[in-house]
């Protein structure tokens, strides 16, 4: 599975965006079972965020969702961290 977070907005503005490819992890089903969970919360259009907050777009397998501050759901808020932090 792979796993694409864009992270956009905030006060300062800059854009991050990182990448997991599961295939091949020792902890791949944790991953796919906390994808499958955050996409189901998603939007299929992004939403109206908040000023200086930020917006995600989470791709996955091809398929991109959409959410924002600050109405993360607690699996979008991990994915989106484990993804930002392990993704290249």
């Amino acid at each position: 599975m792979r796993i694409q977070v864009k992270r956009t907005g905030g006060f300062a503005g800059f854009d991050r965006h990182a990448e997991v490819d599961t295939a091949g992890r020792h902890d791949a089903h944790r991953w796919h079972a906390l994808a499958e969970e955050a996409a189901a919360a998603a939007r299929g259009t992004p939403p109206v965020g908040v000023p200086d907050g930020y917006s995600y777009q989470i791709t996955i397998n091809g398929r991109t969702v959409y959410c924002a501050d600050p109405r993360l759901t607690e699996p979008q808020r991990k994915l989106i961290t484990w993804v930002l932090k392990e993704g290249a």
